[in-house]
């Protein structure tokens, strides 16, 4: 393909905005470049990474794969009248379900509610091809609406897909699809125990991290996500795909790695993950890479169940400069931590980091991604075998690009010398943030002996990214910075603590519906550093002008003493296994929402006509055959709308 022809074409806003959503492009930089091998697997491992999808929509919800059909099946029927308002508000509310994996919130979880009636869509049902519904053998549209209709309409159904609010039974009170007639103290009980059993095993497995748990006749047992059990069909199409992937593989070492995660996906063995694991850390000799699998935990209130995600990348070489520069001092990153010298690594070993180019977008981490992800979960696989970081280039540029001229910093920076310093520094500033969370904050540090990784419980997650957080918060202030060439100067700095501090005390609440509290994992991390610092030091204030609130910081290096003074104990509460300690902090600094300035940011900001989450439409991979039938080519276009692409998703990769 012509690229300079396509990079005139690219515009990375996709030109859709729904609801509290936009959706934004990412371009595959160099893609031209790879060789005809390395666009094969990536071709390759982008098919096994969207037959993934059905999955993801499953785990977040029991009902979310009959509703998506239904819904999809009265969008496409040109019998309907596509013009009224009931009409234009189930195509808002289909999107949003395209976009969540479901009928809840990706980010805050609540349920949607749908601006459609009830009669209208009991209408639309019957009027659609039975065939084209999914009904069960002997069932009827009504049926389907007596069953699904609750859980679409009724708000007191099912409402969050995770619940974390402290006393109540997160399992029962939550709607995601891991757990099924099993309270929180059955399915704590269940993995106490089995790990009790293998206490003396020096590589634990991940328990419960690939399974639903049920109750079956009393009794509590668990359906293992395999090529021969639970999501059976979808995951033998990833492992079709897979199989072809190896075949194109760049190195031996890459081969072994798929073949362990194959291995763990026709058995459903949780030591066949950490030998994929394992092997996955240790390959970074091949350009492309990937992350197919159960992985993160952020989705199950109690931290244990891992939904489906993929993403497919390759490096992008200049920008990996950065990342490898930080990842060979990572002992000196280390051996300076203001943590207890007891929770240090005294050896890091295997730190890889890279900057990539996304090419291929799955489960969940589609269409809302990360920009930065650092692997595997296992404490002691990263003290053993390092860990592998990635930071997503082109997610970054595209973010950035949709940003500029938004409006959002002039309103919200407290004067014009802050808001210079950060569009002077914020970008570099951001990227090193991400580089230095992902690469060196989650790899940092160690449990006692004896510790359980899941000892923090609903509260381990916040904990964790507090504390890869509070990492690269010190760090990037610290002249080493400056001397290794990633930062220019000894202010810019500034630019990530004020930003920091602003989205986690005012602008992250843009995200929060009004009477909410703070439930997602990440914006937990972020209220709690920055409450913790307004509290424990005089260096942050809260100014009012004409009835808008600002943040000012008096003292840049006071506030870094204060992130290294939290980072200590965000330390010692995850080495320790301090539960109590944890759900205090989170609970005293993250969860509660102060309602008088929550709406005045809601409507500062609903003034500048922002969507407050942006996603992304995939690029479509074609592969061109030669006379043999061999591919000899893959073509990318970035043309298909974000209707057409999740329409297509539906009939090329439902599985379930």
């Amino acid at each position: 393909m012509n690229y300079s022809n396509c990079e005139l074409r690219f515009d990375p806003v996709a030109g859709e905005h729904f609801a509290d959503i936009q959706l934004l492009r990412y371009r595959l930089n160099g893609f031209e470049q790879l060789s005809l091998l390395q666009k094969k697997l990536i071709y390759y491992l982008s098919q096994a990474t969207l037959f993934g999808r059905d999955i993801t929509f499953d785990q977040f919800g029991r009902y979310n794969l009959r509703i998506r059909k239904l819904l999809e099946a009265v969008y496409t029927d040109m019998t309907i009248n596509h013009e009224t308002e009931d009409f234009r508000e189930l195509d808002t509310y289909l999107k949003r379900v395209w976009f969540s994996s479901g009928i809840y919130h990706h980010y805050g979880c609540e349920k949607f509610r749908p601006g459609f009636s009830e009669a209208f869509l009991r209408e639309a049902l019957h009027q659609v091809n039975s065939q084209r519904l999914p009904l069960r053998s002997g069932e009827t549209v009504d049926n389907l609406c007596d069953e699904l209709f609750p859980v679409i309409f009724d708000e007191k159904v099912l409402p969050k897909r995770v619940n974390k609010a402290d006393g109540d039974d997160l399992l029962l009170t939550s709607a995601c699809n891991f757990y099924q007639g099993v309270t929180q103290q059955e399915a704590e009980a269940f993995y106490a125990r089995q790990k009790a059993s293998d206490a003396d095993n020096d590589e634990p497995l991940s328990y419960g991290l690939n399974s639903t748990l049920v109750k079956q006749n009393g009794e509590v047992k668990e359906l293992v996500w395999s090529a021969d059990g639970h999501y059976a069909n979808a995951i033998r199409h990833i492992v079709y795909w897979l199989e072809k992937a190896i075949t194109v593989a760049e190195n031996d070492l890459q081969r072994k790695v798929i073949g362990h995660l194959i291995d763990y996906y026709n058995t459903g063995d949780l030591r066949c993950f950490n030998d994929y694991c394992i092997a996955w850390v240790g390959e970074h000799d091949g350009r492309v890479d990937f992350v197919n699998g159960f992985i993160e935990v952020y989705g199950d209130p109690l931290g244990l169940k891992g939904s489906w995600e993929g993403i497919v990348e390759y490096k992008d070489l200049e920008a990996t400069r950065r990342t490898q520069t930080i990842s060979e001092h990572a002992q000196w990153f280390e051996d300076h931590s203001p943590v207890d010298a007891r929770f240090r690594k005294r050896e890091v070993k295997g730190v890889v980091a890279n900057v990539i180019c996304a090419a291929m977008l799955g489960g969940d981490e589609y269409p809302s991604t990360a920009i930065g992800i650092n692997l595997p979960n296992a404490d002691w696989i990263r003290a053993r075998h390092g860990s592998k970081s990635i930071t997503i280039s082109n997610i970054t540029e595209a973010y950035n690009k949709a940003a500029h001229g938004s409006g959002f910093k002039e309103e919200f920076v407290i004067d014009q010398e802050t808001l210079q310093l950060i569009e002077k520094y914020g970008d570099v500033c951001d990227d090193l943030h991400t580089d230095l969370h992902e690469c060196l904050g989650h790899g940092s540090g160690q449990l006692l002996p004896g510790t359980d990784p899941d000892a923090l419980k609903a509260y381990g997650n916040t904990i964790e990214e507090a504390r890869a957080d509070l990492f690269a918060l010190y760090y990037i202030a610290d002249e080493k910075l400056v001397e290794l060439g990633l930062l220019p100067d000894e202010t810019a700095y500034r630019a990530s603590y004020y930003t920091y501090i602003m989205n986690g005390l005012m602008t992250q609440l843009i995200r929060i519906a009004p009477g909410h509290q703070i439930e997602e994992a990440h914006m937990r991390n972020r209220a709690l550093i920055a409450h913790w610092c307004y509290e424990h030091g005089d260096v942050i204030r809260m100014e009012h002008r004409e009835g808008k609130t600002f943040v000012r910081i008096t003292d840049y290096q006071q506030l870094r003493r204060l992130f290294a003074s939290l980072l200590a104990e965000i330390q010692r509460i995850k080495s320790e296994g301090d539960y109590a300690a944890a759900r205090e902090l989170v609970e005293h600094y993250a969860v509660k929402v102060d309602k008088d300035l929550h709406g005045e940011v809601l409507e500062r900001y609903r003034k500048l006509d922002l969507a407050p989450y942006k996603g992304f439409v995939n690029p479509v991979l074609t592969p061109v055959y030669d006379e043999h039938h061999d591919i000899c080519d893959v073509q990318v276009s970035y043309g298909e709308t974000y209707v057409e692409q999740m329409l297509r998703y539906g009939r090329e990769y439902g599985t379930l």
